[in-house]
């Protein structure tokens, strides 16, 4: 039997010390871990769900990667390339890729009796994931895309619709402005539905269109597109996705074709995917101060603990016990308390994560945070992660105090009583 841990039970258990200093001054530093372990598990899973939200919007509108000409420039006119390339069928079959299509982008002016607005067109294919787009529907249908008839439908943001007192089955006009052409080209589409991300820089330019419209627009040919979109499976890796498809490209490329390069969503985006990266810093500070607090706390928890525990400390030494022995019956004890405080803290802390997951109670202004509610994002890994590591370091920082064990003197103590 383990005789430290024995004792440590007893004085966990022990009821007749209830009404002491010292139980309240335990109570109240157990509270603090409580807190402080609930705070933890509402930030992690704030911030890692808001990145998440946040980058899958962003994903949602450019893929995960891209593949252009090299030749195209930062602005939405690209230079185009041909939608037939050698490498596709090699492209597709890479592991972790789950889809590839084609896209093209125009700039354009949409003009109604009353408003005028500046946005982008981005063409879409047959092959076009609207699985995005009908998640953050608000009306309307998907429209098909042939590879011989076009289609005037478009869709729109509801940011947009909102602007130009649009609804949808109702037309609007477009012009777009060629290079070398004197008179804005004018189209008339007719709007087929209507999306809300949220995200006001990307709901307030894009509209979605038949990419045959632009190839017309462009002067191109019949199989010429801006570039690919590629979608993968795990975000986590798309920096390694990213390397097999540039070395893919590099091995097709020939003198008599343009130079392709791949775009990350990270690179394309950097400003948003920087500043979400920002967020990870406030988590550190939260997490660095809260288990300082949680430790400080216990750490005049023990102390107190030993204070009132002089007497039983001197007999154990009188008795025999080594000062290491009777420093691990208190730290055994710590570690009960902890536990205890972990419970609370994660039934508390899981608790509130699952009600906002479910209800979302906790709503955000979409104008400032890209979001309509507080999204969060539980993983096992973080609570045992959270959990293991307040264990870990509190215990550690009790190591100090317990050291003022061995300068009791157990003839004094026993004297005294």
């Amino acid at each position: 039997m383990n005789t430290n841990l024995y004792i440590a039970r007893r004085i966990f258990s022990a009821k007749e010390n209830r009404d002491n200093l010292s139980h309240r001054i335990v109570n109240i530093a157990l509270f603090g871990i409580v807190l402080g372990l609930v705070v933890l598990i509402l930030s992690i899973a704030i911030v890692t769900g808001y990145k998440t939200e946040v980058g899958r919007k962003v994903i949602g509108f450019g893929s995960h990667l891209q593949i252009v000409n090299l030749d195209s420039n930062q602005s939405f006119e690209t230079s185009p390339i041909n939608q037939e390339q050698p490498f596709l069928e090699e492209l597709k079959a890479i592991d972790g890729i789950r889809h590839v299509q084609v896209f093209a982008t125009k700039p354009g002016i949409i003009r109604t009796d009353e408003e005028i607005h500046g946005v982008v067109l981005k063409g879409i294919g047959p092959d076009f994931d609207w699985s995005f787009f009908q998640e953050n529907k608000v009306a309307g249908e998907p429209f098909h895309v042939q590879d011989t008839v076009r289609s005037n439908k478009v869709w729109i943001s509801k940011q947009m619709a909102d602007l130009l007192k649009l609804k949808t089955g109702d037309d609007l006009t477009m012009f777009f402005i060629n290079q070398m052409e004197a008179v804005p080209r004018q189209r008339k589409f007719e709007l087929a539905g209507i999306y809300r991300t949220s995200l006001e820089e990307f709901d307030r330019m894009f509209v979605l269109v038949d990419i045959n419209h632009i190839r017309r627009l462009n002067n191109w040919k019949n199989d010429d597109v801006s570039g690919f979109e590629i979608l993968v499976d795990d975000f986590k890796n798309i920096s390694e996705q990213e390397k097999s498809v540039h070395q893919l490209l590099l091995r097709n490329t020939s003198s008599d074709s343009p130079v392709l390069q791949v775009i990350s969503i990270m690179e394309k985006y950097r400003h948003i995917f920087d500043w979400l990266s920002l967020l990870d810093m406030n988590v550190w500070v939260i997490l660095v101060l809260m288990i300082l607090v949680a430790g400080f706390n216990m750490v005049s928890s023990l102390l107190v603990i030993i204070l009132e525990r002089t007497q039983m400390i001197g007999i154990l030494k009188a008795m025999g016990a080594r000062n290491w022995s009777i420093r691990k019956v208190f730290l055994y004890f710590s570690v009960m308390l902890i536990l205890k405080a972990l419970f609370w803290g994660n039934l508390l802390g899981i608790g509130l994560c699952l009600i906002q997951e479910y209800t979302h109670v906790l709503k955000l202004d979409p104008t400032s945070y890209y979001l309509e509610y507080v999204p969060v994002n539980l993983t096992i890994l973080h609570i045992v992660l959270l959990n293991v590591g307040t264990i870990v370091i509190t215990v550690l920082m009790l190591l100090l105090p317990s050291y003022f064990i061995t300068k009791v003197s157990p003839e004094k103590t026993i004297r005294f009583e």
